[in-house]
């Protein structure tokens, strides 16, 4: 391990410090006075002496290597949590109090049995997180880059070939080569080929491969300035140089590591989506994502977008026809078009979908686990929109889709019956894009596509829904414009769709250069006067998942400007200039805040470690949960100041990733938004457990409550209660972590990191659950005591003997009431008798029947419980209980585990219960279902409820994570 500078340097001649060397600005200095103050010659090199002092002083040149930690160590980190500590707190208590109430006698034990449960539980999650984070870190290994191992030195005048690149020290003269990764920071001191070039976009983001030469420049030049240096961990991509080594040895402290916590589960889920997440918490707080600020490197896109509104005219000028689309992905069989007429596509929406389907250079693709976009997300959406819509019987050609192409009948039927043969690209001043198409007949049209405001301009006619074309009158155009505002006020991209039948000048155009309309689409300026005279067809609404998309590079504006176009990052014919800017200008602004809350996505170029730092701070400030994604050296600050830091598993170096949250195995933009749904599904899922568990325990706690208001006999013991929250409830609980998300995830804007798991609307719920569950319990008891038969089910079978209400609320007074007896009664192979003292019929034996009820009806309700919690408004008919199968299994793991203890002599004697008959269980069945019929009515009034269900004030914040 590197000394980092802790001694200083003696027995040289310049007789400098390390922290001298740390403020030695090479760059600015000229080669004579560089050899001078590090001791060496470009020509001779190092002495060997001078070498070993300097290594003596500042170690390998290698990052610092820590030692694994100690298993006990890891233990302790597991503890490192508050909810952690506070169990392991009432566990010790608990058990101490057991030992001081009884020891360890047999009739006591059972004392112990909650303490040791907890103990249990403690351990098994220490151990599930420590498996965790080993598996995290060994997969990090593997993703390691493989390090520059040997380099070409010169000391003492002799070239010293392959030396181990750690042992390089200050002031070696390198050798550098085309493919060689430049093993320190070193000033170049001599090019022997005419150029040099270096790829240092993992240190600047830059996408090309960087000129250098050995040319003093200012001591302040940035890092893309900073010509006459070469950095470690860039590779050399041409030409050949000697370089001075000024940046060698260790001198890092170790970055910060979060302690793991439960999420650990669901980190192997997201790690099949290749995001190998390095710290547990980023996990959850993927989900309230608001802003993910990226580099421009690799292969970004941006998140995908989907329709969620088509906009057709109906009969009649004045009147527009709205349709909702479902699904949120390029998969076309994601959700479908509410209210789609289905006795066949009228003239009107088959134009709509012949413009979004010829119109469009994007293609939707199976890549072999999912759909894939290939070209601007948005044209994207609009042929997924075109397969949704169906094809019309008129238009069907019979045609097959081509192996592994999604592609079903509708394009198919588009493609067949209409050719394109001329484009007219889109630009930014009319802010559309248009294609010549030549139908099967011959005929030839003009599709347009564009801004709806730009359309409407160039548009004098409309097109109704029979297909008949009058003329658009202001009337129409102000109604087509206000329901444009309303869609953008939603925050929704609008595009519109307009049509050309009559071109005299292509009606015989086939894409042949000679013909004389050919020489038009020579000159983008004619394209306006060919989208002219247009008729209007309709709009569509689409929407990305609500997360901004920043961006953040090294790269020239330029550069940088064309691709963000191309990938999404703004729309068609959007204005950027109030959008881009350089990392100086950002950084010259007045009011850098109201800059960053620009609604869309922002580009910064020419960006350098500091300017993303700022960036990514006053976005926290402002309230938004960054995620910030970068490979480079000079990503680290930001990763670390960011929400949750995302490094690139491929061409990452390791400074990134020991500096981030998260590694992409697969280096691919989009597995950010698969893990970002991911975190969103955990936060659901997250609510569903304690939405299931709070319910319960508030029914079991009702269920005492009600036996002491009442007056009655306890209907559950102690043992019963833990059993239940312990064992019986654990299953079920445990399995809700692995609902699906729901279809709308992506569609819901993030929610707020400190926003509340529970409201005054959702505690309502459970409050209603749960005294349904408490009166269920404690009503099967008293119904029992009081009732042969009841909801047509007979209960006398056992023998057992009935009395009043007022009996069984008054039991404590049985000795003094005259002339009772009590029949005895069958459960199982036992027969319970009360000859010596009937009022044994309120206790232990006597309830042994109505007890096993209770405790049979409170598994069952929770049981079902469990199906509520699946989603918090979803109905069971939309999300019925089988897409969670774990589930099930789990509700029959406890049902099993009840049926274990009911009917093996040994357990049903120590929980104090007996076999139950069949009339006795439909009865169980039929006082627990009700609580789905409960909680589908509260999901119905969630779902459409105004007011109270919308406005409730928070009760219970949400702690924000660390």
């Amino acid at each position: 391990m590197g000394k980092g500078g802790e001694k200083l340097v003696k027995g040289l001649d310049h007789g400098q410090s390390d922290s001298d060397h740390e403020t030695f600005c090479a760059w600015a200095k000229e080669i004579q006075e560089c050899e001078k103050y590090y001791g060496t010659n470009r020509v001779s090199g190092l002495r060997s002496g001078d070498a070993i002092i300097k290594h003596e002083i500042y170690g390998y040149n290698e990052l610092e290597k820590h030692e694994d930690k100690s298993f006990w160590h890891l233990i302790l980190d597991q503890l490192n949590d508050t909810l952690v500590r506070i169990l392991l707190a009432a566990a010790i208590i608990s058990f101490m109090l057991a030992w001081y109430d009884g020891g360890v006698d047999s009739d006591k034990f059972t004392a112990f049995v909650e303490p040791l449960v907890i103990f249990l539980i403690l351990i098994v999650n220490a151990m599930v997180g420590i498996w965790q984070e080993n598996n995290a870190e060994k997969a990090l290994e593997a993703l390691k880059e493989i390090q520059s191992e040997q380099a070409t030195v010169i000391r003492d005048g002799t070239k010293i070939h392959n030396l181990p690149a750690k042992e390089l020290v200050p002031g070696d003269i390198v050798e550098l080569r085309a493919g060689d990764k430049v093993p320190a920071d070193m000033r170049v001191v001599d090019l022997i080929s005419s150029t040099l070039r270096v790829e240092q976009g993992s240190l600047t983001g830059e996408s090309e491969a960087v000129n250098k030469n050995s040319k003093v420049v200012a001591d302040d030049a940035d890092i893309q300035g900073k010509r006459c240096m070469v950095f470690a961990g860039t590779t050399v991509v041409n030409g050949q140089a000697f370089a001075c080594g000024i940046g060698c040895c260790c001198n890092t402290r170790r970055l910060a590591r979060c302690d793991h916590n439960f999420l650990g589960a669901r980190t192997r889920k997201m790690a099949q989506k290749n995001a190998l997440v390095r710290k547990l918490p980023s996990v959850e707080t993927l989900g309230c994502t608001t802003v993910i600020c990226s580099d421009k490197t690799g292969t970004l896109t941006t998140n995908q977008m989907a329709v969620v509104k088509l906009v057709a005219i109906g009969d009649t000028t004045d009147s527009l026809r709205d349709f909702k689309v479902e699904g949120t992905s390029y998969n076309p069989f994601d959700g479908r078009i509410h209210d789609w007429p289905t006795d066949g596509m009228d003239a009107n929406l088959q134009m709509i979908a012949k413009i979004a389907a010829v119109c469009n250079d994007a293609s939707v693709l199976w890549s072999g686990s999912k759909y894939v976009a290939n070209g601007m997300p948005t044209e994207a959406a609009l042929k997924v929109l075109v397969e949704k819509m169906g094809i019309p019987k008129e238009l069907d050609t019979g045609l097959h889709s081509n192996p592994g192409d999604i592609l079903r009948k509708m394009l198919h039927a588009m493609e067949y019956y209409n050719s394109r043969i001329a484009t007219l690209e889109f630009d930014r001043d009319r802010k559309s894009m248009g294609v010549i198409a030549k139908s099967i007949s011959g005929k030839r049209s003009l599709l347009v596509k564009g801004a709806v405001e730009n359309l409407l301009e160039r548009s004098t006619s409309v097109q109704l829904s029979d297909g008949s074309v009058v003329n658009l009158d202001q009337n129409t155009k102000a109604n087509i414009l206000q329901t444009l505002q309303e869609m953008t006020t939603n925050a929704l991209r609008c595009l519109g769709f307009a049509c050309k039948n009559e071109l005299l000048e292509f009606d015989t155009y086939d894409g042949n250069e000679d013909h004389p309309a050919h020489s038009l689409l020579l000159e983008p300026s004619n394209y306006p006067s060919i989208e002219s005279d247009l008729t209007f067809v309709g709009l569509v609404g689409l929407r990305s998942s609500w997360i901004r998309v920043i961006v953040i590079t090294g790269d020239n504006r330029n550069t940088a400007e064309a691709i963000c176009q191309d990938i999404g990052v703004f729309g068609q014919g959007e204005d950027i200039n109030s959008k881009s800017l350089t990392g100086k200008e950002f950084m010259g602004l007045q009011d850098k805040r109201s800059h960053l809350r620009q609604s869309g996505g922002l580009l910064f170029s020419r960006a350098e470690p500091k300017h993303k730092q700022e960036i990514v701070r006053l976005l926290k400030e402002d309230g938004e949960v960054v995620a910030m994604t970068g490979d480079g050296v000079n990503d680290a600050p930001a990763l670390k100041l960011a929400d949750i830091g995302i490094a690139m598993g491929i061409a990452g170096t390791e400074v990134a990733k020991e500096a981030s949250d998260m590694v992409l195995s697969d280096d691919n933009f989009n597995t950010i938004v698969a893990a970002v749904a991911e975190g969103r599904s955990i936060y659901n899922n997250m609510k569903a457990f304690i939405r299931y568990m709070i319910s319960s325990n508030i029914g079991e706690v009702a269920s005492i409550f009600l036996t002491a208001a009442l007056g009655i006999p306890e209907s559950l013991n102690p043992v019963q209660l833990l059993w239940v929250n312990l064992v019986t409830d654990g299953p079920p609980a445990t399995a809700l972590g692995f609902n699906p998300p729901e279809r709308s995830i992506m569609k819901k804007p993030p929610r707020r990191h400190d926003d509340s798991l529970i409201t005054a609307w959702t505690l309502f719920r459970y409050l209603v659950i749960g005294s349904y569950v408490g009166a269920a319990t404690v009503g099967i008891f008293t119904i029992w005591y009081t009732h042969d038969s009841f909801l047509g089910i007979d209960l006398s079978g056992d023998g057992h003997s009935l009395i009043t209400y007022s009996q069984l609320a008054n039991w404590d007074q049985c000795s003094s009431w005259k002339n009772f007896t009590v029949s005895p009664f069958t459960a199982g192979a036992q027969t319970f008798r009360f000859d010596d003292n009937p009022c044994d019929y309120f206790k232990q034996h006597g309830k042994v029947k109505a007890t096993t009820l209770s405790l049979s009806v409170l598994v069952a309700i929770e049981m079902f419980n469990s199906l509520n919690a699946l989603s918090e408004n979803t109905s069971l008919l939309v999300m019925p209980p089988w897409v969670n199968p774990w589930l099930l299994i789990a509700m029959s793991i406890s049902f099993g585990l009840h049926f274990v203890i009911m009917y093996v002599p040994f357990f049903a004697n120590v929980f104090g219960i007996v076999p139950l008959g069949l009339n006795e269980w439909i009865l169980v069945l039929a006082v627990a279902f009700p609580v789905i019929l409960i909680d589908e009515a509260l999901k119905f009034i969630g779902r459409h409820g105004r007011g109270f269900a919308e406005r409730c004030s928070t009760i219970l914040p949400k702690p924000k994570s660390d």
